[in-house]
């Protein structure tokens, strides 16, 4: 059975750390380790079931301990979205997930720390001093059972309305691990798969079904249960994993671990996710007056 992850530093794990047509580094800045892996051709695309692009990981002090607002991981975090963001024009924030289940409030929850500034513009940014301010639009889609449409659709019709130059995505994400919940954060260019850390896979949001640049964050929220005692016990023979999965998921149910913290993990999560991504787009604004238009 294939361990369920959404990110690549892990599909890269699983796949074998040499495969060819992965470029892979490390780094460590301020304490923060920090991975970059770019899938360069189709084979590896394939081999690592990730799309070509680059996949940013960041691993971080477990947010569940104390968190400072001002810290450096804002600057680190914020620099690396910056990087892969066209320089100038309209960018079009959207959290995904259901704010009413906690491990997948991450989206809607970081969105609505987001500074949304496209309104303000002309004599009243000039008057305001706000006129530094990049033109951000922010949204928050639900999930298809809640609004009946799908976030494709919904990201989609907003973009064809708004032009804007790029869209950052939001998103909970599964892990193959524990000690990685909360943990670590992903960025990557290659866009996302809405609901594909509970295997309810639709339509890619990507530059090529939007038409502009697509940046994706996010964290692991949950495990994977069956993924989880796979790797636990390093099973690898078929039929064990056959009886371990109707074990594990009784009729088909699907079965995630997630931390006792989750709602401390997913609020400090999204505030470090949103003050990143105000710091990554609004760089002409010292951070401190950035928190306080929020």
């Amino acid at each position: 059975m294939e361990r369920r992850t959404d990110l690549a530093i892990e599909a890269r794990e699983l796949a074998g750390n040499d495969v060819a047509g992965v470029e892979f580094t490390k780094r460590n800045e301020n304490g923060l380790e920090i991975s970059r892996l770019v899938v360069k051709n189709h084979e590896a695309s394939l081999k690592l079931k990730k799309e070509q692009g680059t996949y940013i990981s960041i691993d971080l002090p477990p947010l569940t301990d104390n968190f400072s607002a001002t810290d450096s991981r804002i600057e680190i975090i914020g620099k690396e979205i910056r990087r892969l963001i066209p320089v100038n024009g309209l960018v079009l924030v959207c959290g995904l997930g259901n704010i009413e289940i906690t491990p997948d409030a991450l989206g809607p929850k970081c969105v609505s720390r987001v500074l949304a500034t496209r309104h303000i513009t002309g004599e009243i940014a000039r008057s305001t001093g706000l006129d530094k301010l990049r033109p951000v639009a922010v949204l928050s889609t639900g999930v298809t059972g809640q609004t009946g449409i799908e976030t494709f659709e919904y990201i989609e019709s907003i973009v064809k309305k708004v032009r804007p130059t790029a869209v950052i995505v939001i998103d909970a994400l599964a892990s193959r691990r524990l000690n990685r919940l909360g943990c670590t954060l992903q960025i990557s260019n290659t866009g996302i798969s809405p609901g594909a850390g509970v295997q309810n896979h639709r339509k890619k949001i990507t530059r090529d079904t939007v038409g502009v640049p697509v940046i994706a964050l996010g964290v692991p929220t949950v495990v994977d249960a069956v993924t989880l005692v796979l790797d636990l016990l390093n099973v690898d023979d078929a039929k064990t994993t056959e009886e371990l999965k109707n074990v594990l998921s009784p009729r088909n149910s699907q079965m995630v671990v997630t931390p006792k913290e989750i709602d401390l993990l997913i609020d400090r999560a999204s505030r470090l996710m949103s003050l990143s991504i105000n710091y990554a787009l609004h760089n002409d604004v010292d951070i401190s007056i950035l928190e306080g238009l929020l």
